[in-house]
């Protein structure tokens, strides 16, 4: 997911997708433990997703307490 894509989402929608992602990696890591993965890098790669998500929502929530 492209930081041009992230900017383009809702509050809500980005609440969304950090929810989401984050059950995925969780479903991953656990596969991982029990079998290893054909790509173990799609642990990294959703990894920092979460990480683009966390910090757009952070930036949007710094710059609306800012606005008051």
């Amino acid at each position: 997911m492209k930081n041009d894509e992230i900017r383009g989402l809702t509050v809500k929608e980005l609440e969304e997708r950090i929810e989401n992602e984050e059950a995925y990696l969780l479903k991953l890591r656990l596969n991982h433990a029990i079998s290893p993965l054909d790509n173990p890098l799609k642990i990294k790669e959703i990894r920092r997703n979460v990480a683009r998500l966390r910090t757009e929502l952070h930036q949007r929530q710094l710059a609306e307490t800012q606005k008051k």
